[in-house]
C-alpha cells in the first residue's frame, strides 16, 4: 500500500505544481472568484421571486409584477456574469505581469464587445445579454487571455506615449496604455471582420459550435463528473487543494450549465441539465465539504471511544458545519492516511451517482440554477438548490446514511488503533 501512495505522490506531485502555478489557470479561477459576489447577489433574489406558496397568496397579476421587480437584480449579474468573468481574468493575467491591472480588464471587456454582433431580435444597436453570460463565457475566457497577452506584449515591446515630468500619474499612466489598447483591439476588429466572410457570420457562433457545445455536452455527462470529482479527492489525499485544481477547469462548464437550468427554471420550462455547478457545491460539497466530512465528524463522536478522535471531531464539527473541513482533513488525518484512502476516494461517487439517478428519474428536481453560497448548511443548501423543494433536502439525508454506511467500519479500525495506541 505505501509503495502504491509513493506511486501516485510521484505522479500527482508534479502535475498539481504545474497546474497551480499555471498563470491561465490562476487568472481563470480569480476571474470567477471577482464574478461570485455579484453571482450569489443575483441567486439571493432569484430564491426570492420564486419562493414557495407566494403564487397562491398573491393575484396572479400581482405575483408577476413582483417577480419581473425582483427580476432585475438577476438579470444585472447571472445573466452577464461572462462581463464580470472577462474583467476579472484580464485584471489577474496583467496584474501578475506587474502591470497596470485596470486597463487589462478595460482591453479583455472591450475586445469581448467587439467581438459581439450588436443585433438582437433585428434590432440594430441592442447587444443580445446571452453573448454575455453562459451562451459566451467560453468565448468570453479565449478572449481574455488573448487581449491580456496581446496588451503585456505591446507594453513590453514599449510602444508607449511617454508623458513629460509633472504631468499627472492617472494621465501619464491613460496615455501609456493608449498604443498598446488600440493596437490589441485592432487585431479583434480584424478577427471580427475576418468571420464575417466565414459561413459562422460571428466569432460567438464558431466558438460555441466547435469548442462550447461538446465540452458542456461532456461536462454534463456522468462518466465525466464522476473523474473529476475523483481527480479532487485524489489530488486532496495528497495534501492539495483538488477545488482549486479541478475547478479552474471544470467551472465554465459547470457555470455553463447552470444558467441554462437558471433560464429554464425562470421560465417555467423543463431543467435540461442535471450536473452543474450546484449539483456538485450542494449535493458533495455542501455537506460539510469536501468529501462529506461533516457526517463523519458526527460519526466520529456518535461512536468513537478514543480521546484523539473525539477531539479531533469536537474541534471539527463548528467549521464543518459550515462546510469548512480542513481541521477533520488535517487532524484525523486524512492526508496521506491509507487506512482511510478507500472511504475518502468512494464515498463521493457513489453519493454522485446516487443523487445523478435520484435526479434522472425524476424523484428529486434537478438543480435549478440558483447558486447558493457554499457555506450554506446541509438541507437548507439542498432546498435551496433545487428550487426551493423539499426533495433537496431529502437527499442529502440519504446521502448522509450513505456516508455512514461506507464510513463506518473505517471509522471503527482507527478507532481501535487510536484507543490501543492510548
Amino acid at each position: 500500500m505505501n509503495r502504491i501512495m509513493e506511486a501516485l505522490e510521484n505522479v500527482l506531485m508534479p502535475i498539481a505544481d504545474k497546474l497551480n502555478n499555471n498563470r491561465y489557470l490562476n487568472a481563470l479561477k480569480n476571474g470567477f472568484l471577482i464574478a461570485l459576489p455579484l453571482i450569489i447577489f443575483g441567486s439571493i433574489f432569484v430564491v426570492l421571486a420564486n419562493f414557495p406558496f407566494l403564487d397562491q397568496l398573491m393575484s396572479e397579476e400581482t405575483f408577476a409584477v413582483y417577480q419581473n421587480t425582483l427580476g432585475a437584480a438577476s438579470d444585472a449579474t447571472m445573466e452577464i456574469m461572462g462581463l464580470f468573468v472577462v474583467m476579472g481574468i484580464g485584471y489577474k493575467m496583467v496584474e501578475e505581469r506587474g502591470g497596470e491591472a485596470i486597463y487589462g480588464a478595460a482591453v479583455a471587456l472591450g475586445a469581448l464587445l467587439i467581438l459581439t454582433p450588436q443585433e438582437a431580435e433585428g434590432i440594430e444597436g441592442v447587444i443580445p445579454t446571452s453573448a454575455l453570460g453562459a451562451e459566451g463565457m467560453f468565448l468570453g475566457i479565449i478572449t481574455a487571455f488573448v487581449a491580456a497577452e496581446l496588451y503585456q506584449y505591446f507594453v513590453k515591446k514599449d510602444f508607449t506615449i511617454k508623458m513629460p515630468q509633472g504631468v499627472p500619474g492617472g494621465v501619464s499612466r491613460s496615455f501609456s496604455s493608449l498604443i498598446p489598447t488600440s493596437l490589441t483591439l485592432t487585431v479583434f476588429l480584424v478577427i471580427r471582420i475576418g468571420f464575417g466572410f466565414t459561413g459562422y457570420e460571428t466569432v460567438q457562433t464558431f466558438i460555441y459550435s466547435i469548442i462550447q457545445q461538446p465540452l458542456t455536452a461532456l461536462g454534463a455527462s456522468l462518466p465525466a463528473t464522476l473523474v473529476a470529482v475523483f481527480a479532487i479527492q485524489l489530488f486532496w489525499f495528497f495534501g492539495l487543494h483538488g477545488q482549486i485544481i479541478i475547478n479552474s477547469v471544470m467551472d465554465p462548464i459547470w457555470y455553463s450549465l447552470n444558467n441554462d437550468n437558471l433560464a429554464a427554471f425562470q421560465s417555467g420550462e423543463e431543467l435540461p441539465h442535471i450536473v452543474t455547478k450546484q449539483f456538485i457545491d450542494t449535493f458533495l460539497v455542501g455537506s460539510g465539504g469536501t468529501g462529506m466530512t461533516l457526517v463523519v465528524v458526527i460519526a466520529i463522536l456518535m461512536l468513537a471511544k478514543s480521546r484523539r478522535l473525539r477531539e479531533t471531531g469536537k474541534m471539527s464539527l463548528p467549521p464543518a458545519i459550515f462546510n469548512v473541513n480542513e481541521p477533520v482533513i488535517f487532524g484525523l488525518p486524512i492526508v496521506m492516511n491509507p487506512l482511510l484512502f478507500v472511504p475518502w476516494l468512494l464515498t463521493p461517487v457513489v453519493v454522485a451517482t446516487a443523487t445523478y439517478f435520484a435526479m434522472s428519474v425524476g424523484l428529486v428536481p434537478p438543480p435549478a440554477g440558483v447558486i447558493v453560497p457554499w457555506t450554506t448548511p446541509i438541507f437548507l443548501s439542498g432546498y435551496l438548490a433545487v428550487g426551493n423543494h423539499i426533495m433537496g433536502a431529502v437527499m442529502q439525508l440519504i446521502n448522509v446514511v450513505i456516508v455512514i454506511v461506507i464510513w463506518y467500519p473505517f471509522i471503527k479500525m482507527l478507532d481501535r488503533q487510536y484507543f490501543g495506541q492510548e
